[in-house]
């Protein structure tokens, strides 16, 4: 099989994995070294990265054979699919040529499980040594890690990568026994605290006191600088929201994780019975993401955001465990809590701001940053581009009372919710 074949099957093979943004990354820039590579550069791009930069990455598998039968995997043992390997020095020919071409910045890894979890962990860390090693590669570098693989494996990995990523597939271990049995939530998290003591071990040896100060030491190779991120499926096991996030939200404080990722389950050929016969919908993956940001940003928590039978007091409210699809969770929280409202733009704390459905992070910084230079009323928010249709009947300013609106929260609930469009026809 040639290479562009090789090419065109474990590209699209590769299209299931979400977690490869390159947020977290080093500034590197190797014109000045007489390498190849950059982690900011500005090429052919196709997605955005948190923090704004337009980053393009090669993103494909070393092979899409693999050892294990995961239900939910359209790449499983016994999936009737094409097959296709490359082996390291492809994948490095690859990435150089796309690079010098200025179609990518960097390379996003993950492959199938052949022979066993080392020996492809030693593969794809044999693509990234000879990136850096050989090519004097600075660009970015995305590993997929395999659980089990041996812990010198994940260190080697590490060294090389700008980030690290092992995918804790589903967010029970119920869910996991029953459609990836050869799998388990301990290995996952075994693997996940390996890297972690790692990250924060070249963490501490860079910095030493120096008469009572913390100051860094001289450069040298550092490890997942980026960190690690992982992914869930999202709708392949009867799992609800509740336990996606209480799963996300035990990684964030555990394993101080970077990104948690949320793929929506798709329907695969030749499918297990025991898996959905159509998709979620889309929008549930969307909510996540938005609850996800709360509980980082935000300072909500889980039972805030998806209360259980005992506590669901909302109009018209979804089923326990499960987020609200037609308002985004920040906006349904506040309508369960209308006692917490009206909220004085001009004298409530950071943290209460922040629960002001339409007010973002940034808004409520430009909003503590202006309050001392005088009274905030409505024209002063639209000047620092709040948006005042979602605000006003959670606030109040100088002239501007939501009056009854809160006594009323279903109806003000149809107020805000977005109305239904029709579908275009072409």
């Amino acid at each position: 099989m040639n290479l562009t074949d090789k090419l065109a099957i474990l590209a699209d093979a590769a299209k299931y994995d979400a977690s490869c943004a390159s947020s977290g990354a080093n500034k590197r820039d190797s014109s000045k070294t007489g390498g190849i590579g950059s982690t900011e550069g500005m090429g052919i791009c196709h997605s955005y990265t948190p923090d704004g930069r337009c980053v393009s990455l090669l993103k494909i598998l070393l092979t899409n054979f693999c050892i294990f039968d995961c239900a939910y995997c359209v790449n499983r043992v016994s999936s009737n699919v094409r097959r296709a390997r490359f082996t390291p020095e492809e994948v490095v020919t690859l990435t150089l040529d796309f690079y010098k071409r200025n179609y990518i910045e960097g390379l996003f890894l993950s492959s199938g499980i052949i022979r066993s979890g080392d020996y492809t962990m030693e593969q794809m860390v044999e693509v990234a040594r000879s990136l850096r090693e050989d090519h004097r590669f600075a660009g970015y570098i995305h590993l997929k890690t395999i659980p089990d693989a041996a812990p010198e494996l994940l260190a080697a990995a590490g060294r090389y990568a700008d980030r690290l990523s092992i995918n804790i597939e589903l967010p029970t271990e119920a869910g996991m026994s029953a459609l990836a049995p050869e799998k388990t939530h301990a290995g996952i998290h075994g693997a996940m605290g390996e890297l972690k003591w790692r990250i924060d071990e070249d963490k501490d040896a860079r910095r030493v006191k120096r008469q009572g100060v913390t100051v860094r030491r001289a450069k040298a190779p550092r490890f997942a600088p980026a960190g690690q991120s992982t992914q869930m499926i999202v709708g392949a096991d009867d799992a609800d929201d509740r336990s996606i996030l209480e799963t996300s939200n035990r990684m964030y404080g555990t394993y101080r994780m970077r990104r948690v990722y949320y793929s929506a389950f798709s329907p695969i050929p030749d499918a297990s019975k025991n898996l959905p016969l159509q998709s979620p919908p889309l929008l549930r993956e969307h909510r996540l993401y938005q609850a996800d940001w709360l509980l980082r940003f935000y300072g909500f928590d889980v039972d805030e955001i998806t209360p259980d039978a005992a506590n669901a007091e909302d109009v018209d409210a979804q089923a326990p465990g499960m987020l609200d699809l037609d308002v985004d969770p920040k906006l349904a929280w506040a309508l369960r809590n209308p006692t917490r409202f009206p909220v004085d733009i001009n004298r409530a704390p950071r943290e209460m701001l922040l629960r002001v459905p339409g007010l973002g992070t940034r808004n409520v910084e430009r909003i503590i940053s202006a309050r001392p230079h005088g009274a905030l009323r409505l024209d002063d928010l639209a000047r620092l581009r709040v948006p005042l249709k979602k605000i006003m009947p959670f606030v109040i300013t100088p002239g501007h009372h939501p009056r009854q609106r809160l006594d009323d929260p279903a109806r003000l609930r149809n107020e805000l919710a977005p109305q239904p469009r029709q579908a275009s026809l072409f």
